[in-house]
């Protein structure tokens, strides 16, 4: 899964960064910057067309789970769940074994570098969730924890529009990462889900 996404991030980068040949402009009757934006629009929909499956059926230690919190990554971890395990994902914490609380999700840019002239010449993004699952009754089997992702990227005042559709794909790369990630500690918090319950039949 990451492999395939960073496979089409990488070729999207390349592809961007080229200036198409007159003739197909002519063609086309596109100026470079509209035909990079229409570029940018469609590798968006391929690179969402391979995201947020899991790979497999993910096993995890419980039956059905409340998701709550920031709402974009809630609604891509519902639907990843959905397609790749066969946990249910409810509407209402009392119908759910355990309560997965994204608690926050934010989105970073930072300057890296700056040129001689004083101009940014590079950035990082970065992007954070943090997140911590309980059970009905409040007992914590994974704390509050965070995921801190980052990517560097140039940039080009010349090319404002092209980076922002480039910042983007990369803001949505991280978060097919994070919710990638977010199942898998999921899946090894097993013996930490079963636990309590063990302790209260003694």
């Amino acid at each position: 899964m990451k492999n395939t996404i960073s496979g089409v991030w990488r070729a999207a980068s390349r592809f961007l960064r080229l200036t198409p040949h007159p003739s197909l402009l002519s063609v086309l009757r596109l100026p470079p910057p509209a035909f990079r934006l229409i570029a940018s629009a469609a590798l968006c929909v391929a690179l969402g067309a391979c995201g947020f499956h899991l790979r497999g059926q993910a096993l995890l230690p419980f039956d059905s789970v409340y998701i709550t919190g920031a709402p974009v990554f809630v609604s891509q971890l519902s639907r990843a769940l959905h397609a790749g395990s066969p946990v249910r994902v409810t509407n209402n914490s009392k119908d759910a074994q355990v309560t997965l609380q994204i608690l926050s999700e934010l989105r970073e840019r930072v300057i890296l570098s700056l040129s001689a002239a004083g101009r940014v010449r590079e950035i990082t993004l970065r992007y954070r969730v943090s997140y911590r699952l309980t059970d009905a009754k409040g007992i914590e089997y994974i704390p509050a924890s965070e995921l801190v992702l980052r990517r560097d990227v140039t940039y080009s005042d010349t090319d404002v529009l092209g980076k922002e559709q480039e910042e983007a794909l990369l803001y949505r790369d991280m978060l097919s990462d994070a919710v990638q990630q977010v199942v898998r500690r999921l899946q090894i918090a097993k013996l930490d889900v079963r636990s309590p319950a063990t302790r209260d039949e003694k």
